[in-house]
């Protein structure tokens, strides 16, 4: 069990201990509610006294914050690329085919454990974790939370889309411009941005597209759905394509650029990853398809 020091140095006005800890930077529970649950579970003292949440703080007195420790699930024994890791949080690249999360053994939040540092501040997590979803076959950057006070933050951040996420897909199709997908999805309001980066003549779709995605909200498959609405489906997609399905190469989606401001060290944090392998060798392959076979 790990424990918090926090000395009372000096008070501008008289405050209860309760609302002393919650404009504390450092303490383990952000808000009032699971403030006063850490009061129930006897994990906070003030010198040396269990705390009711109710008692005048005077200068000199010393609060004890207790954490309270979680079994850590088993971990799965799966590397995966660290892009940025600190003693808040991390991004990792996240492979294609495997679930952040749920109820089996596989995910990427049960190899989290084998992959990052444990936090050595006091509000450390038992065990980190994603903070975001991706689709299982969606690889690309995944951002993971390592302190309960980032995973809090980072959850606010995303509500209030102060997180930036881009995402690149190849489509069967053409694409020419740029703009805004405004379809909704499950009768609730949907939008994607896109832009066309680059055309390649395909010899199985006619045209392929490479393009540039930022989901503006964040509902379930969004970006399929709305490439899919266009006529332009990711290549791949097994459920939103109802033309034929490239096998063995699974869905051409990834997520690979991220920005937003560090919500501990206030600052901007801005990473972005290659495009996969197989995008660059399918391109390549379809151009070369076409050509050969154009001069035939």
């Amino acid at each position: 069990m790990s424990i918090l020091e926090i000395p009372v140095v000096s008070l501008d006005n008289p405050q209860r201990i309760i609302q002393f800890l919650l404009d504390q930077s450092l303490t383990l529970y952000p808000t009032k509610n699971s403030l006063k649950k850490a009061l129930k579970k006897e994990l906070v003292e003030l010198n040396g006294v269990e705390a009711c949440g109710s008692e005048w703080l005077r200068v000199g007195d010393t609060i004890i914050i207790r954490s309270q420790e979680k079994a850590v699930k088993k971990i799965f024994p799966l590397s995966v690329s660290i892009v940025y890791e600190d003693n808040y949080l991390a991004i990792i690249n996240k492979p294609a085919g495997i679930a952040v999360s749920g109820n089996f053994f596989k995910t990427i939040q049960n190899a989290l454990p084998f992959n990052l540092k444990a936090s050595s501040n006091v509000d450390g997590l038992p065990s980190p974790m994603p903070v975001h979803r991706l689709d299982k076959l969606t690889s690309g950057l995944l951002l993971v939370a390592k302190t309960k006070r980032a995973q809090v933050a980072l959850g606010h951040m995303f509500e209030k889309k102060m997180i930036h996420k881009t995402y690149h897909a190849l489509v069967k199709g053409r694409i020419l411009n740029k703009g805004t997908f405004n379809g909704s999805i499950n009768k609730l309001m949907a939008q994607t941005t896109f832009k066309s980066v680059l055309l390649k003549k395909s010899l199985s779709y006619d045209w392929i597209t490479l393009v540039e995605l930022s989901p503006i909200t964040g509902r379930t498959h969004q970006i399929r759905i709305h490439l899919s609405t266009n006529n332009t489906p990711i290549i791949g997609d097994c459920i939103y394509d109802s033309t034929k399905v490239l096998k063995g190469k699974g869905l051409f989606l990834c997520a690979t650029e991220i920005k937003f401001t560090h919500p501990i060290l206030d600052k901007v944090v801005h990473k972005k990853i290659d495009l996969p392998h197989k995008f660059k060798a399918l391109m390549s392959r379809e151009e070369k398809r076409h050509k050969i076979f154009n001069k035939s």
